[in-house]
């Protein structure tokens, strides 16, 4: 790595705000000797840009011997970061590769085939006459060749130990403050009908013991191999079969890490085993003489650093590491697995009005489980009084949770603004948010987990309300385990974390404006608790903290065509069954808030969702 070359490498034609010493500083932070440098840059810093010149520095072809990494990776754990750096027209030598499910087959038949369904993947020994232009291979083949490469965290740590996508001089992974997470979470093991094919098949034992969960796992691990070569004899498979065939080499790469981690007595991994319990179907197939059946299983690691070591640490000579939210080094470095003193913190001023930031408080009590029920109505009505204080003006509501959501949708709804409300579920969250962002009417969002990767520039959205404390489930073993351990300053970190994130959405630019509302009392306690690792910038807007002159609640006032705060009535058309048409929308709404709850959501999701 040339350190001295990321002034050239910078791309943009010009610096914004305090980009030029911050380059200047990442520079030294690497000249001095060190291997990994913590960049923390806050919303508006141009982190991409800053990621781009980093890379840049790596080592040429035409300086290396031939057994020196060269060239760069540049990884997020965020799509929607991805696809905001592949939009780029500064970034466009970033060449981005997905995983095959992202790319469709391009032969006639196929066109709606994904690449990992497609023919050269269902039947032995096919040879595709078009591989040459296939979009997955392409981006792959550009992507490995080319001096930087840009994945998801996802695709990169799936490619380790792969022969295309070898260690490199530089690696630069942007939103960087949840790796020990998103780790974890890559590396649990979730055992159950979604996740293995033929679990109705299975004999699944009570697991009391790791011991037991290990000799388990071992005897699945051998199914899956007996199962998995089965199939692949098989001249031809069908896309059902090729799924299943892909699952179960996923399913024994798990197992055999798991097995193999867990007998390493020189592996930091801590390992605990949730489960469920079975269905009555399961139990009642049993005889008398059976031991007792066990339900759905998930093996979690904690503090996953061999895990890390494998999949990223090992990839590359030099790393750069950024975001907004890395409070404390020390704290973050055990998480992942690096030694502090061979890592150097980099500050970026922020740049943006503190006055153009404001945080008001109007708090109505506490969101915990007990308090829920009393504190929903008021933080409702508080609501609509925020949507009378921003009549024109687009308004997103962070639930956390899809209970949250909902009470607070049926709420607003029986208040008589619905109309402007709109809501979305696990599996039409995207979709619903895009056409939130397109709609030129000031409606009010209700989210669930979109505190990060949310870019609310200018007018899509000029407030948001934090409902409830972010505060990670502690009915969760890894959060549980955590805590018996003493770690509350890690649990009041994480919580403080989420809330710097959510608080970004709305603020984009030194010239932007948005206010965030906090709504639940818990908020005001966590600022105290976590004080000592806010950022400078972010204590001085707690230091501002204010309450807001709300006006007096009327509903009718809260809809865009009633004159705003001032009053006045709603107005509707009615169809040709007699239903006003705000009322059907209304219903529509509710109907889509019911939909997709059924649906799989990742283990990450699962702690965010559950109420405790």
């Amino acid at each position: 790595m040339n350190p001295e070359r990321i002034f050239e490498e910078f791309p943009a034609p010009s610096y914004r705000g305090t980009q030029e010493q911050a380059l200047r500083d990442v520079r030294d932070a690497f000249a001095a000797g060190n291997d990994v440098v913590l960049v923390r840059a806050p919303t508006g810093s141009g982190k991409s840009l800053l990621a781009r010149a980093v890379a840049g520095c790596a080592r040429r072809i035409d300086d290396a011997d031939p057994s020196d990494a060269t060239g760069a990776y540049y990884t997020t754990p965020q799509v929607s970061q991805l696809d905001d750096v592949a939009a780029d027209d500064l970034l466009s030598d970033l060449n981005v590769i997905r995983g095959k499910s992202n790319y469709s087959c391009i032969l006639p038949d196929e066109r709606n085939t994904p690449v990992n369904q497609a023919p050269c993947v269902r039947e032995r020994g096919y040879d595709c006459s078009v591989k040459h232009r296939c979009p997955y291979f392409s981006d792959r083949a550009i992507a490995s060749n080319r001096s930087i490469a840009a994945m998801t965290l996802a695709y990169f740590m799936q490619t380790a130990g792969s022969e295309v996508f070898r260690t490199r001089d530089v690696v630069v992974i942007d939103e960087a403050h949840g790796l020990a997470q998103w780790a974890e979470m890559y590396a649990t093991i979730q055992l159950g009908p979604r996740t293995v094919p033929f679990w109705d098949d299975l004999r699944v034992p009570e697991i009391d013991s790791l011991d037991r969960a290990v000799s388990y796992a071992e005897n699945l691990a051998q199914i899956c191999g007996r199962r998995k070569d089965d199939l692949l004899s098989q001249d031809s498979l069908s896309p059902a079969e090729v799924r299943e065939r892909d699952r179960l080499q996923e399913l024994i790469g798990e197992l055999d890490w798991f097995v193999s981690d867990y007998r390493d007595p020189e592996s930091p991994t801590t390992w605990l085993v949730d489960q469920s319990e079975p269905s009555s179907a399961r139990v009642e197939s049993r005889g008398d003489d059976d031991e007792p059946a066990g339900g759905p299983l998930t093996i979690k690691p904690m503090s996953p650093e061999k895990y890390l070591k494998h999949t990223v640490w090992d990839r590359g000579n030099k790393f750069a590491l950024l975001s907004a939210t890395i409070l404390n080094k020390n704290a973050f470095c055990r998480q992942v697995g690096l030694n502090p003193e061979n890592v150097a913190l980099v500050d970026v001023e922020h740049t943006f009005p503190v006055e153009n930031r404001p945080l008001y408080d109007v708090t109505q009590g506490k969101m915990t489980y007990e308090h829920r029920s009393e504190t929903t109505p008021k933080i409702a009505r508080t609501i609509v009084r925020l949507m009378q204080h921003h009549p024109d003006e687009k308004g997103l509501i962070h639930a956390h949770s899809y209970d949250i959501q909902e009470r607070l949708a049926d709420m607003l709804s029986d208040f008589g603004v619905g109309d402007r409300v709109r809501t979305h579920d696990r599996d039409g969250r995207d979709a619903a948010l895009d056409a939130w962002k397109a709609s030129d009417d000031p409606d009010v969002f209700l989210s669930v987990k979109m505190e990060e990767a949310l870019d609310l520039k200018g007018d899509l959205c000029r407030w948001q309300v934090l409902c409830k404390a972010p505060f990670l489930n502690t009915g969760d073993s890894r959060v549980a385990h955590r805590l018996e351990e003493g770690q509350w300053a890690w649990y009041y970190r994480t919580a403080l974390r989420t809330i710097i994130q959510g608080c970004g959405r709305v603020v984009r630019a030194p010239d932007d404006y948005g206010a965030t509302y906090l709504a639940d009392s818990s908020l005001l306690d966590l600022f105290e608790r976590a004080r000592t690792d806010m950022p400078d910038w972010f204590e001085e807007q707690v230091d501002r903290l204010s309450e807001p002159d709300l006006p007096e609640f009327q509903p009718r006032a809260a809809l865009p065509d009633s004159g705003g705060a001032g009053g006045g009535s709603a107005t509707s058309t009615t169809n040709e069954n007699g239903t006003s048409t705000a009322d059907e929308r209304s219903r529509n709404r509710s109907r889509s808030r019911r939909s997709g709850r059924s649906s799989g959501s990742s283990p990450l999701a699962d702690v965010w969702d559950t109420d405790s």
